[in-house]
């Protein structure tokens, strides 16, 4: 039987993060996040991302059939993005899982699963609020993640360059989240409005 060949097309979002999108499921269990080695142990797709050489990860976040991985050293993503991909492949192709669920407990005082859990209520909102009102206007904005409760964000298409896109995030996607996600504490846009980037703040007002 032919194997169907698993395709990934990466997506850099700056020098230290680019998405990988697969055409398969990745991991079905919400998001997981490793921030490092240690932390990958039991998930060959995450064993094979940090211990890829010369990539230097930090951080990994894996959500449906987008792995997201952040790194620290200045080698370009063109340069890294095969063997990240091959990393991918190697793991989605053995018998095993390639990301097992996060083992640890839920706990108030872990930063990190309460940023997973506003990852999937903020991906939601995007979903089903954000993107069907932008895409009207040839927009789209893509969540990249959430880190102590602030939100990254990109927009494309329609938005980018936009002299309305600051319009958009103050009071149509800040008041979506402030209204369905409210433990999230502010939003970074890092999309490349211009020629240099433009990044945007703006804290919770309370």
């Amino acid at each position: 039987m032919s194997q169907v060949e698993t395709r990934i097309t990466a997506e850099p979002i700056d020098n230290q993060r680019c998405k990988f999108v697969v055409s398969v499921p990745v991991f079905a269990g919400g998001v997981r996040r490793f921030s490092g080695a240690a932390d990958a142990k039991g998930s060959p797709l995450a064993e094979a991302i940090f211990a890829t050489p010369g990539l230097g990860a930090t951080e990994l976040i894996v959500s449906g059939n987008i792995v997201t991985v952040v790194k620290q050293n200045a080698t370009p993503w063109q340069a890294l993005g095969k063997a990240v991909g091959s990393a991918i492949r190697t793991a989605l192709a053995a018998d095993v899982p390639a990301v097992t669920p996060a083992t640890r407990p839920a706990t108030v005082d872990s930063p990190a699963v309460n940023d997973d859990a506003l990852y999937e209520q903020v991906a939601k909102v995007f979903d089903e609020q954000v993107n069907p009102m932008v895409a009207r206007h040839g927009g789209k904005v893509e969540l990249i993640d959430v880190q102590d409760a602030v939100v990254m964000l990109r927009m494309g298409g329609g938005c980018q360059g936009c002299g309305m896109a600051d319009v958009t995030l103050r009071q149509g996607i800040e008041g979506m989240l402030a209204q369905f996600v409210p433990a999230v504490r502010g939003i970074v846009d890092i999309t490349d409005h211009t020629s240099g980037s433009n990044p945007y703040f703006q804290a919770s007002k309370k």
